[in-house]
C-alpha cells in the first residue's frame, strides 16, 4: 500500500528534484505558495515552496526502489525517524491539494486588517517602522498610526507595503 513519505531536497533544488524524481517515475507532490522576494529595493511577488527544502514522494514501502532516491539530482536525503521513513497522513496532502487554486499554489489566508493591529511597513521611506492599523481608504491604501520623536503621526501608503505583525 503506498504512503506519502517526506524528501529533504538540496538548497532552493525543489523543482529540480520534483522533476528529475518524475522523470523516474515517482509521484511527488511540492505545494507552492506566493512569496514576497526583495531586490534592489523593489518588493515583487513569486511562487516559491510551501515547506523549502522539502518534497512529498508517493511510495509504496515493500515493492517500490527507494535506493535511486539519494543519488537524484535535487535530493539530500530522506527523512527519517531514527531508521523509519518518516510517513505523512493522506489527510495532510488532501487538505494541501485542496486549498490549491486552478495553477497549484495554495490560497492561504490574509490576515485581517483590524483597527489597532500592529504591522510594519515593508517598502518606502518610513521602511521597518513599525505601526498600527487606523484604517482602510477606498483606494487600497491603508492609514497606520507610527511614533515620530514620541507623537503619533498619520501617514498614508499603500496596502502592499506593509506585513501584519499581530
Amino acid at each position: 500500500m503506498k504512503s506519502w513519505y517526506l524528501i529533504q531536497t538540496k538548497p532552493r533544488q525543489e523543482s529540480i528534484s520534483q522533476e528529475n524524481l518524475n522523470r523516474q517515475g515517482y509521484t511527488t507532490y511540492l505545494p507552492l505558495v506566493p512569496i514576497r522576494k526583495r531586490r534592489n529595493n523593489r518588493t515583487r511577488s513569486e511562487v516559491g515552496p510551501m515547506f523549502p527544502r522539502y518534497l512529498f514522494i508517493h511510495l509504496d514501502a515493500g515493492i517500490d526502489d527507494w535506493r535511486p532516491l539519494r543519488s537524484t539530482i535535487g535530493v539530500s536525503n530522506v527523512v527519517r525517524f531514527g531508521v523509519v521513513p518518516a510517513k505523512i497522513s493522506d489527510i495532510l496532502i488532501t487538505a494541501l491539494r485542496q486549498r490549491e487554486d486552478d495553477r497549484g499554489i495554495q490560497i492561504l489566508p490574509e490576515a485581517k486588517l483590524v483597527k489597532g493591529r500592529t504591522i510594519r511597513i515593508a517598502e518606502g521611506p518610513f521602511e521597518g517602522y513599525e505601526g498600527l492599523f487606523h484604517a482602510k481608504t477606498a483606494r487600497d491604501r491603508v492609514i497606520i498610526l507610527i511614533n515620530i520623536l514620541d507623537k503619533q503621526a498619520r501617514i498614508e501608503i499603500e496596502q502592499e507595503n506593509i506585513e501584519v505583525i499581530s
